[in-house]
């Protein structure tokens, strides 16, 4: 994949005139032409219901990548004349313009001397259009030697989740199917492979014997207004708990692999710790929210019950992890963005038990390339020593040699090079939807008001008690008065 002379490469973007492949996907592919990750042959095919032209799409992808962190390439000019669009939309009944856009990419591939490129659809569309294009893909030949990318979330509930696998899985093989979860692309979450398995110092306390909580905590100070149909219809617990959040906590939460240089076990440990997440109980372990002003937004019902803020508290029956809470917490308007796991450690037992100011913490913000800190308890220099708490930290993207990557291009590149470590599985998904059901049944909390700015509704600090949630000023254990996070892009 990274030579001149590798397969070329169709990426066909389903979506391309929505939000996700404007924020995220477009900016993605261009990054890894820039880095060099793509082959000489290679194309953009925008697939969407609006009726542009070809011009009107290379404008979307232009002003895509100006307003993105990295601006538009050097070679803008080579990058333009490498999209294409196919109009008119794409379904089992209509493909619309896409067959003969694709012929025409292909013979312009062969003209350069390529050989049959590989074809990668990206699903970058409301779930609900994944049953159609899936079997769409089939009915109109699309589907053979293809790799599909499906965007979260997979399914809306567990009974939707396997009409779709069995959808899915009657026209695609496991080896053409990319289930996308970006917290996953994110370097810092996978660092925790190193953390616990490369240092002595970390991995020998990973486990309830040493760690008492942990904390996954992903506020965000965003609004919803230019997604209010669709946070309407998903709200913030079905958004982010099911795909993100459990992702991230079977991370952490996954014993060994048996090799960490196959994909094949690194995913086979994470479905089988997801497999033991206890089914939420919404009564003891869930507290929904909903910001001020929600309702006033256009297209929001005066009435909706949705939720804009989830706090959940997960328990995972494995030998590990027995008895330690895993607290999951997200919203919208809250007072700040980050991204941060916290493992609170048990207090220290002998000569000074009782004494430490506060719980000892591994951090790990994984926001940008990554930040991990420690949070220590030591012994204030002066006549008059006395027990405080320190922290010692490491921006991962000061490591000499980093060159940090962002989360879609990271997977991206992993879906042409056909490797599936940091994509779920069916199997996954089936735990998730069914530790999430639940809350999804006659027993789910209606959401409590929280204003705007907040850290959400004064309940959920219930959850991680006797602890406070540790990226609060009031609740943080290293002293400081606000989390270290990179404010930039997820």
């Amino acid at each position: 994949m990274t030579t001149e002379n590798a397969r070329p490469v169709v990426v066909v973007l389903f979506g391309a005139t929505g939000d996700l492949a404007r924020r995220m996907v477009m900016p993605a592919l261009v990054e890894l032409h820039e880095r060099g990750l793509l082959p000489a042959g290679w194309r953009l095919v925008g697939c969407a219901t609006d009726p542009w032209d070809e011009q009107a799409f290379r404008a979307r992808l232009e002003a895509s990548l100006a307003e993105h962190e990295r601006g538009l390439p050097s070679d803008w000019d080579s990058v333009r004349d490498r999209a294409r669009y196919a109009g008119r939309g794409f379904t089992d009944a209509d493909p619309g313009e896409l067959p003969e856009v694709l012929t025409q990419v292909r013979r312009e591939l062969a003209d350069e001397g390529g050989s049959d490129p590989l074809v990668v659809y990206f699903l970058a569309v409301p779930p609900a259009a994944y049953p159609a294009i899936t079997r769409g893909l089939g009915r109109h030949g699309l589907a053979p030697g293809a790799r599909v990318v499906y965007e979260k979330p997979y399914g809306t509930s567990l009974a939707d989740f396997e009409e779709l696998d069995a959808t899915v899985r009657q026209l695609l093989t496991e080896d053409q199917v990319f289930r996308i979860d970006h917290f996953l692309g994110k370097q810092a979450v996978q660092s925790i492979y190193a953390l616990r398995f490369a240092n002595r110092l970390f991995g020998s306390q990973w486990d309830a014997r040493s760690i008492e909580q942990v904390q996954i905590d992903v506020p965000e100070a965003l609004d919803v207004a230019d997604r209010a149909a669709f946070y309407e219809a998903t709200g913030a617990a079905l958004d982010m708990l099911v795909t993100h959040l459990f992702h991230v906590a079977s991370q952490v939460a996954m014993d060994p692999p048996t090799d960490l240089r196959d994909p094949r076990a690194i995913v086979a440990a994470r479905d089988a710790v997801m497999s033991r997440f206890r089914p939420l109980d919404p009564a003891r372990d869930v507290v929904l929210g909903q910001f001020d002003g929600y309702t006033d937004i256009d297209g929001v019902p005066s009435n909706s019950a949705q939720d804009t803020f989830v706090a959940a508290r997960l328990w995972i029956d494995t030998d590990r992890w027995r008895g330690v809470p895993f607290v999951l917490r997200t919203g919208k308007r809250m007072a700040l963005k980050a991204q941060r796991i916290t493992l609170v450690m048990r207090p220290p037992e002998g000569p000074l038990a009782g004494e430490a100011p506060g719980p000892d913490t591994i951090e790990i913000d994984f926001n940008g390339p990554g930040h991990i800190s420690v949070g220590v308890t030591v012994q204030t220099p002066g006549p008059d020593p006395e027990l405080t708490l320190g922290r010692a930290g490491l921006a991962l993207g000061d490591v000499p040699g980093s060159e940090p990557i962002s989360a879609y291009a990271s997977l991206l590149f992993d879906v042409l090079a056909g490797d599936h470590t940091l994509f779920t599985t069916s199997h996954c998904l089936r735990s998730a939807f069914t530790a999430f059901a639940p809350l999804q049944g006659p027993d789910r909390p209606l959401p409590l008001p929280y204003p705007p700015g907040s850290w959400g509704p004064p309940e959920a600090q219930r959850l991680t008690a006797p602890h406070p949630w540790m990226l609060e000023p009031s609740g943080d254990a290293t002293g400081l008065t606000a989390p270290t996070v990179n404010p930039g892009r997820a």
